[in-house]
């Protein structure tokens, strides 16, 4: 193979791995578009090379706060023209960004993580497609699946709830609906509402539910606890509440083992409210016991016989 093909060949790979740049001088040159940018949930070290390209390429960052972003940009020595894109922004605002990523290059960040998890970037990405205007995302530190890794509960399958309901109703509605989905769960929380939290999980889920609390990730204070939730609940009325941010991760019901004292409190609540089928189904489901020892057991609870 001569040089000039060598040269060629060297090129295309280059370009396979960072199609936008332009390396034959050397310089960082992205195409026009909307770039979603991961930035660091914590330590300002984990972000990616690629990352720190495009927001130095930029010619308009789109971000959550624009205080936040400025002290990430300050650390890496980067000066670009920023403007706010949060829960508060209007249409006007999506439309001067989509104008914008037509013959510009734009990026779009949240103030921790990837964007549109649990931000409203969705509908900026979706208009933008609608416009014709490319889009390309440089991916990096996520905050629900390093929490999922932490945990050591099943990651085989999983559920991004988002941040759970403020009120306890609202709260236990959610984690009624994903009580008996077969895959673990990953919810933002506050510290405040925690102990709450926890409590409403062994109502709806039982108290030997499997539960990770992890907070501050990768920061320096970094902490997971992982056990069963009515452990957790102990933990924390003895020692008080954690301070820092935090993303709970509920193992599946399958993750769990029910002792028939268990099993025949959550039938002893279900016929609260339910017929004695009714309630042998429910208490099936959630523990996976047979329907029909379930059915003569509540009938016992009743006094009404175990025929």
């Amino acid at each position: 193979m001569s040089d000039d093909s060598k040269m060629q060949s060297t090129k295309k790979d280059k370009a396979w791995l960072a199609p936008n740049q332009d390396y034959s001088e050397g310089a960082k040159v992205f195409r026009a578009g909307l770039y979603l940018v991961a930035t660091p949930i914590g330590n300002l070290r984990d972000i990616t090379l690629r990352a720190l390209d495009v927001l130095a390429a930029a010619d308009l960052i789109a971000c959550e706060d624009t205080r936040v972003t400025g002290k990430l940009l300050s650390a890496y020595s980067i000066k670009a023209k920023m403007m706010p894109y949060n829960d508060h922004s209007d249409e006007a605002a999506r439309a001067r960004i989509i104008e914008a990523a037509k013959d510009k290059c734009v990026v779009l960040c949240s103030d921790a993580g990837m964007p549109l998890v649990s931000d409203p970037g969705y509908k900026l990405v979706k208009q933008a497609r609608q416009a014709g205007v490319y889009v390309s995302s440089m991916p990096g530190a996520n905050a629900p699946l390093t929490a999922l890794q932490l945990s050591a509960l099943p990651s085989d399958q999983f559920s991004f709830l988002g941040f759970l309901p403020t009120k306890s109703a609202a709260r236990k509605d959610m984690l009624e609906r994903w009580r008996s989905v077969d895959s673990s769960l990953i919810a933002f929380d506050t510290a405040p509402r925690l102990l709450k939290t926890l409590h409403d999980i062994v109502e709806v889920m039982g108290a030997e539910r499997k539960v990770a609390v992890t907070r501050e990730l990768t920061k320096m204070y970094e902490d997971v606890r992982c056990d069963e939730v009515s452990q957790l609940v102990e933990h924390y009325e003895t020692h008080g509440l954690p301070k820092g941010e935090i993303v709970l991760v509920i193992a599946p019901p399958d993750a769990q083992h029910y002792s028939e004292a268990n099993i025949e409190e959550l039938l002893l609540k279900a016929l609260e409210t339910m017929r004695t089928k009714e309630a042998a189904s429910y208490v099936s489901d959630v523990t996976g016991a047979p329907k029909k020892e379930l059915y003569k057991m509540a009938l016992s609870l009743k006094g009404e016989g175990g025929a």
